[in-house]
């Protein structure tokens, strides 16, 4: 996020909800063509040039809903701190007639009857009044309160669209960044945390063989399959094209074997058929690869070292899980980036 606001302020663009997510999308997204039409804009584009840009990549719909709940929930928020500044307000005018009262009490040197009375009356009226105001306040505080919630929710929910993948419904790219990310925020975290990634094998030749539609119905089978594999509180995402990852949380090395090879097998044993022409698509496998957070100082290096096991398990035959080990860092480093044989 520091990467976007530095983006933001460096090309003079307003720091508006609209120009932080396009610019999101640029630097942290998976969109090149975006990133290359950004920076010809120069320094300080037009407001009307940045929005001609996201409405062509993130679609007008997507901006007006940020705008949209941005704006409420100043608004929303601006009506609370006013009921609470006139709260401070009325409790400060108490506390000053507390004050004062005390003031008229101790100037006396003799206390009659009817100045005791006084008091009484005039401390009983504030108190009755601060009482029926703070009422007031608090039900008008709830009242907010549930516009908030509204607010929030519908935040959430567009969050939780922006990341989500469209084909499989599981976390995308930037969903799984962040998480991958916060990781290493808890110290105690890494500890018992695996990063798994896993490849379709031969992905290319279904495409090739059948083209994408299929292609994308294998990958949304694929992705239910993990799923329906691993515990419920497991995070599972689809990171790029046949490419998936998950992050174990709670398991020993061992385990955590155990939860790929369940994944592998059962989708090693399911049926890829056309119900209706009969057409065998399968076999289907997948090749995992996964390293223990605790062997990394970071989110990079435990990627890298998560991605040189898959590089491990896809050349060393496919279909199968290969843990991290430190003689596989060599030779995937001579190999930096190769792309896979699908």
């Amino acid at each position: 996020m520091a990467q976007i606001l530095y983006a933001v302020r460096s090309m003079g663009a307003a720091p508006i909800p609209r120009n932080y997510q396009l610019f999101y999308e640029a630097y942290v997204g998976s969109n090149p063509e975006l990133s290359r039409e950004l920076a010809a804009l120069g320094n300080r584009p037009s407001q009307e040039q940045l929005d001609e840009l996201a409405s062509r990549h993130l679609g007008s719909d997507q901006v007006n809903v940020i705008e949209k709940a941005h704006d409420k929930l100043l608004t929303e928020l601006d009506t609370v701190l006013k009921l609470l500044k006139q709260e401070q307000a009325s409790l400060e005018s108490y506390s000053r007639l507390l004050g004062e009262t005390a003031v008229r009490i101790n100037s006396k040197s003799n206390f009659s009857s009817d100045l005791i009375r006084n008091a009484i009356s005039l401390l009983s009226e504030a108190t009755g009044d601060t009482i029926s105001h703070g009422e007031k306040t608090v039900g008008t505080m709830a009242e907010r309160s549930q516009e908030m919630d509204q607010v929030r929710r519908e935040l959430d929910e567009y969050k939780r669209i922006a990341n989500t993948d469209s084909l499989t419904r599981l976390a995308n790219r930037r969903a799984f960044d962040e998480r991958l990310a916060a990781i290493y925020d808890d110290p105690a975290a890494p500890e018992l945390t695996a990063l798994v990634l896993a490849d379709v094998d031969n992905f290319k030749k279904i495409n090739d063989n059948y083209g994408h539609p299929v292609g994308d119905k294998i990958l949304a089978t694929v992705a239910s399959v993990i799923r329906s594999n691993v515990r419920k509180e497991v995070f599972v995402a689809r990171t790029g094209g046949e490419e998936f990852a998950i992050i174990v949380q709670g398991n020993t090395p061992e385990e955590v074997l155990i939860i790929c090879e369940r994944v592998r097998r059962a989708l090693e044993t399911r049926a890829f058929r056309n119900s209706r022409s009969g057409v065998n698509y399968g076999p289907v496998t997948i090749s995992l690869g996964y390293s223990m957070a605790a062997q990394s100082a970071d989110a990079g290096e435990l990627y890298a070292k998560s991605d040189a096991a898959l590089y491990h398990a896809k050349n060393s035959g496919r279909n199968r899980t290969v843990i991290y080990e430190d003689n596989m860092k060599k030779e995937y480093v001579s190999k930096s980036w190769l792309i896979y044989k699908k």
